[in-house]
């Protein structure tokens, strides 16, 4: 069992939801990148999604945008977050962290070798948000050869017949995106959340996080409601630039506050 199996079996058991927690490696610099996953687990992250630096980041909204652009101008590259990684877990051998990120890079530093690097460097789950399922397989199996488990997203805008193809193979947990647009973008009202992630509930048995669009307390609140997990990315990225790590980690405890009983 994977560190982020054991998490998200705890969570299961505890009966309520847990906190995802998304920023870019290397932002706003490497030292202050590293004090900020260092600082995580204790502020109440359950999980730490750690986005890998990318020039076009089609997905995320401005903040996350700019979150990728500060990190590159600082000389951020995939070999960099790996090794930001096994920093972390110097420290940390506990707390799962998944990295998020585009197909590019990774094709760049070569499929196998990456997974074998991250794995090495104790990366327990992966998102590749512009993969198709069509393409993922050498992939998932690479990932799965080296214990990673490739996650699977879902959208308001997959069908049925869709959502079969999204979760054959899954594992981990599922990324249910909340809204037809990018990271950051207001939530839709709580009857829809209830019912798109019904859908996906009905149709898996793995734990399923919902993210794109949370930012306060009382949203993170409202999505528990109906999800396991509750992925926060854009707010915290805005609390970091304008705040600093101890902001942002203070955020990260309102979010955890609000989601236990």
């Amino acid at each position: 069992m994977t560190r982020l199996d054991r998490t998200l079996s705890a969570l299961r058991q505890s009966g309520r939801s847990g906190l995802v927690t998304y920023f870019a490696a290397g932002d706003p610099d490497p030292g202050a990148c590293l004090a900020l996953l260092r600082g995580l687990a204790e502020a109440g992250a359950d999980v730490i999604e750690l986005g890998m630096p990318f020039s076009d980041p089609v997905a995320d909204g401005p903040v996350l945008q700019q979150a990728n652009v500060r990190a590159l101008a600082g000389g951020q590259t995939l070999k960099r977050t790996l090794a930001l990684m096994r920093e972390f877990r110097a420290t940390d051998a506990k707390t799962p962290v998944v990295l998020m990120g585009y197909l590019n890079p990774i094709l760049r530093h070569g499929v196998a070798a990456f997974l074998a690097d991250a794995a090495a460097a104790g990366v327990d789950g992966l998102i590749v948000i512009d993969l198709p399922i069509e393409h993922a397989g050498e992939i998932g199996r690479e990932a799965r050869a080296c214990g990673i488990h490739l996650i699977r997203m879902s959208a308001p805008t997959s069908t049925d017949e869709r959502l079969a193809e999204v979760l054959r193979d899954a594992s981990g947990f599922v990324y249910h995106i909340m809204l037809a647009g990018t990271t950051g973008a207001e939530l839709p009202d709580e009857r829809r959340i209830a019912r798109d992630l019904g859908r996906v509930r009905a149709r898996t048995r793995l734990p399923v996080a919902a993210g794109f669009g949370v930012r306060s307390p009382d949203e993170a609140r409202l999505v528990g409601r109906h999800a396991d997990l509750v992925a926060v990315g854009s707010w915290l990225a805005q609390t970091l630039a304008e705040r600093g790590v101890d902001g942002a980690l203070d955020a990260v405890r309102e979010l955890a506050a609000a989601l236990r009983p």
